[in-house]
């Protein structure tokens, strides 16, 4: 396993980075009077990913597990709104194909992104918490 120097080193962080490629490209098909409605709300909500993925890296792991719930937030948002561009026949369900695969992936990553730093937390308190006990209980004899 290679070590994480930043972001860029997260394939979450990658595939997030594309799903926001996709959205543009998907969103792309859509009628002008979307400009500042449904096309400006997907495009913000797929940035929002990758931007809160790295935001998060950058920071202690708990702010990081803020960020990674708030990237998984805005998947669901996106999620939602293909789905009214559907239902508004602004694209095909083949259209929305690739950008609902690559959003998908993106989704378990991120989630497992989640999954590892709540994992980091919780074995470092419990060896926080046992060292500071071994200590005291050596301090007590």
């Amino acid at each position: 396993m290679s070590t994480i120097r930043n972001h860029r080193d997260l394939e979450a962080w990658r595939w997030a980075l594309e799903t926001a490629i996709e959205t543009y490209k998907l969103t792309d098909r859509f009628p002008s009077s979307e400009t500042y409605g449904l096309r400006s709300q997907m495009r913000r909500a797929s940035v929002s990913v990758p931007s809160n993925i790295a935001e998060g890296q950058s920071r202690p792991a708990r702010a990081c597990l803020n960020h990674l719930s708030i990237a998984l937030g805005s998947l669901a948002e996106l999620d939602t709104q293909v789905e009214v561009a559907l239902r508004l026949k602004y694209v095909t369900v083949d259209d929305a194909k690739e950008l609902r695969r690559v959003q998908e992936s993106t989704t378990r990553l991120v989630a497992g992104l989640r999954r590892a730093k709540r994992m980091q937390i919780t074995g470092s308190t419990v060896i926080g918490a046992v060292t500071i006990l071994g200590l005291f209980l050596s301090l007590a004899r």
